[in-house]
């Protein structure tokens, strides 16, 4: 078989999600009980496919979303950001410009008001040990794999909401 038309990503992101809604019938239910309406998150993935199926499951539990391509965009963006604007940081590692890593460190240096309490999550399909530790090392709160699990991804935005209570 031989695919004669490029493919438009949206496109195939619309048959990934569809795919996946027939073979998570159970997940639905959970998503139910997430409204996360008025928290806006910062994501900062430079995969244009992941960044959308990001966004797409954050805005299913009616968050808002900023994204960056890059760890230098986000600690920028996150610089910029006013006090409490953000309920979390979900932060991939590959990056070109600044990975997560370096990114998660950079913003816990800063002088933000917010330096210290943002959860930031790493979002990667590395997920040996190391690389668990080597995000909490970095002052991350916690490691969400990929491909999403999406009760994970919102358990985690939950958890980083209710610490701000």
């Amino acid at each position: 078989m031989f695919i004669t038309k490029s493919i438009y990503q949206p496109k195939v992101f619309d048959v990934l999600m569809t795919i996946s809604e027939k073979k998570k019938v159970k997940l639905n239910k959970n998503r139910a009980q997430y409204d996360f309406s008025g928290y806006k998150v910062l994501l900062a993935e430079d995969n244009e496919l992941n960044r959308e199926i990001a966004i797409a499951l954050l805005k299913i539990a009616k968050l808002s979303v900023d994204y960056a391509s890059n760890g230098k965009e986000a600690v920028d963006m996150f610089l910029k950001s006013i006090e409490g604007e953000y309920a979390a940081v979900l932060m991939d590692i590959q990056m070109p410009v600044m990975d997560g890593y370096e990114a998660a460190k950079t913003i816990r240096a800063s002088e933000h008001p917010d330096a210290q309490r943002i959860s930031i999550y790493a979002m990667t399909a590395n997920t040996f040990t190391e690389d668990v530790s080597a995000a909490l090392s970095s002052g991350m709160n916690g490691h969400i794999s990929k491909p999403i699990n999406t009760v994970a991804l919102y358990e985690a935005i939950n958890e980083s909401i209710n610490k701000e209570k």
